[in-house]
């Protein structure tokens, strides 16, 4: 590739990366590609249908897409590397692969006439463009993810969706009460829910909950769980942990008793020792440092 082309491609991944997006991205790609129109079709893999996302300069519309897509079947026809769609005069159509190969969308373009190198200029494309037609990631201030924790995103369905530019954590994606767990903090009025959760396998981890935007545009309303593996605070055990988070959830001594199936003095013991160990006198001040340590149990 030329100079021109080189710059153009760059520009369009910093386009892609950036607020502009999609529209960006494309005026990138036409110093390179006259383009008349174009046109984003995202792959929902939810429901395994396709669905026009973004589109300038269209005069002819597409045919629908209602069955899922198959390479010589339903509006769109193989011919090649690429896909060539029913109704577009002077059409070009690309399928989008993230890099690690997950099938994403596709791209129409359409022109009066297409330069020799421009099959070859959107096949080096399609893993930067993928991320425009990328339904699973979800919108989020990368400030309010914390740095070393893994993460997926749920909306209220249950859907796990990956978090953009931050590790999945397969321990929650594979976890079926953490998606019950999402859907309860997002029915409460809380921005953000910090505490601690214990996997499947015993061990306990630190998590963060967030609100974000999930699917096309962020246009649905979803929670990131993020976390990471730690110790027990403050010398703390497994059931302390269990009687704290009733404490700050305002029961009372046999409230918690009947709850956890202990005997209201061991309940009794039990809120001593945490009473020790986190150098609080009240129940007040045990509630008011765990909830701001994030010390309560997640999911109980």
């Amino acid at each position: 590739m030329d100079q021109i082309t080189l710059s153009a491609c760059a520009e369009v991944g910093f386009q892609v990366a950036g607020r502009k997006g999609a529209h960006g991205a494309m005026r990138a790609l036409r110093r390179v590609i006259p383009l008349d129109a174009y046109e984003f079709v995202a792959f929902d893999p939810v429901t395994g249908r396709h669905t026009s996302l973004v589109s300038d300069g269209l005069t002819v519309a597409p045919a629908p897409s209602e069955p899922p897509l198959e390479a010589g079947r339903g509006p769109y026809a193989m011919e090649g590397a690429l896909l060539a769609s029913y109704g577009w005069r002077r059409g070009l159509t690309t399928p989008l692969r993230l890099a690690e190969g997950r099938y994403t969308g596709l791209l129409h373009l359409s022109a009066a006439d297409f330069p020799p190198h421009a099959p070859a200029l959107l096949a080096a494309l399609s893993p930067t463009l993928a991320h425009v037609t990328d339904l699973t990631r979800c919108v989020i201030d990368p400030v309010g993810l914390p740095k070393g924790f893994a993460a997926v995103a749920f909306d209220r369905a249950g859907v796990v969706r990956d978090v953009a530019g931050a590790e999945r954590s397969r321990v929650l994606a594979e976890d079926r009460s953490m998606a019950a767990c999402a859907r309860d903090f997002l029915d409460s009025r809380e921005l953000s829910r910090r505490g601690l959760w214990q996997d499947g396998n015993g061990r306990w981890r630190e998590v963060r909950m967030l609100r974000a935007g999930v699917g096309s545009h962020g246009a649905l309303q979803g929670a990131v769980v993020a976390e990471r593996a730690c110790c027990l605070p403050y010398e703390l055990t497994g059931r302390e942990v269990d009687v704290l988070t009733r404490v700050a959830a305002g029961d009372s001594n046999p409230q918690i008793a009947a709850a956890l199936v202990l005997s209201v003095r061991t309940v009794t013991t039990h809120l001593e020792h945490i009473f020790a160990k986190l150098g609080c006198d009240s129940r007040t001040r045990v509630t008011t440092k765990a909830l701001a340590e994030g010390l309560c149990r997640i999911g109980l």
